[in-house]
């Protein structure tokens, strides 16, 4: 049983390097991409990390591409004007246009989240697309929605670019990313655990179990 996947990315350099989702290209035979012009290529992953929902993948066009802008999404502020550009539903080189409507969201994908929050109509097909400021450059990687029907209600969920281009260089050399583990669960410091340890006020974290070893 064969199955086509939809999805988008964007150029980040000339030699055809291409950012999008893991989720997109995961467990995937074969890799088309359609650029704007109608052109198609096969690609090829370089590195993908599950973890953050970023992969890295690779067309041989033949000529220089032109490349995205990435920005700095620790400058954004909520209410900042953004738009998100993707194929949703097939329907190629959509642009929409919202604000920032949260920043730092934990939505339960894993444990690197801190997704920005949009109003921006993003569907499926928009998942690996940039989210754009309005200078140009890309601030976020459009990864989720939240729905109950499957379609866009209004609120859409982007990985910061800066998270993806700390690990762009160890994705590009070794196809993967390597982290520390301290062993241990941490939580955070509600109200009534800062009132049971005599704390002020609740702020940081608590150590709540250490690993074996």
């Amino acid at each position: 049983f064969r199955q086509r996947s939809l999805g988008s990315g964007f150029v980040i350099s000339g030699d055809g390097i291409i950012l999008t989702n893991n989720h997109v290209v995961e467990n995937a035979e074969e890799i088309i991409v359609r650029m704007s012009d109608e052109k198609e290529y096969k690609a090829t992953v370089i590195g993908r990390d599950p973890k953050t929902d970023i992969a890295v993948i690779k067309i041989e066009a033949n000529r220089a591409l032109s490349a995205v802008t990435l920005g700095d999404s620790d400058s954004l502020k909520v209410g900042d004007w953004v738009m998100a550009i993707g194929n949703p539903f097939g329907l190629e080189n959509t642009v929409t246009a919202g604000i920032v409507s949260a920043k730092g969201r934990y939505i339960g994908q894993g444990s690197y989240d801190d997704f920005i929050q949009t109003d921006a109509a993003i569907n499926p097909g928009n998942s690996g697309g940039p989210l754009v400021n309005i200078k140009g450059e890309v601030v976020g990687i459009n990864t989720a929605i939240f729905s109950r029907s499957g379609g866009n209600i209004g609120i859409g969920f982007a990985t910061p670019i800066n998270l993806a281009k700390e690990l762009l260089p160890e994705l590009r050399e070794k196809g993967r990313v390597t982290r520390g583990w301290l062993g241990v669960y941490i939580q955070k410091v509600t109200p009534e655990i800062a009132e049971s340890m005599g704390l002020d006020e609740p702020k940081g974290a608590l150590v709540a179990t250490v690993m074996n070893g």
